[in-house]
């Protein structure tokens, strides 16, 4: 008995392009999850640092969210 199997590379094509789309999007939002925790965790050892501390330190309240996102994104290589 003989078959005859019939692969419609088109549809292949696009299901191809969806789970490379889905594998990008999932991987930019673990990238953008990872980012946002050291943030968070950069962020809250700084806020418990006395001003004093921070004095020592060259750095004022007003600079801890911006260092913790400059931080973060040179951790995750962005």
């Amino acid at each position: 008995m003989a078959y005859y199997t019939h692969t419609n590379t088109a549809s292949a094509s696009v299901i191809e392009r969806i789970l490379a789309a889905t594998a990008n999007l999932l991987h930019s939002a673990a990238a953008r999850y990872a980012r946002y925790r050291i943030y968070s965790q950069t962020y809250a050892e700084l806020a418990e640092l006395g001003d004093r501390e921070l004095a020592d330190l060259g750095l004022s309240r007003s600079m801890l969210r911006g260092l913790a996102w400059e931080t973060a994104q040179k951790q995750t290589g962005v």
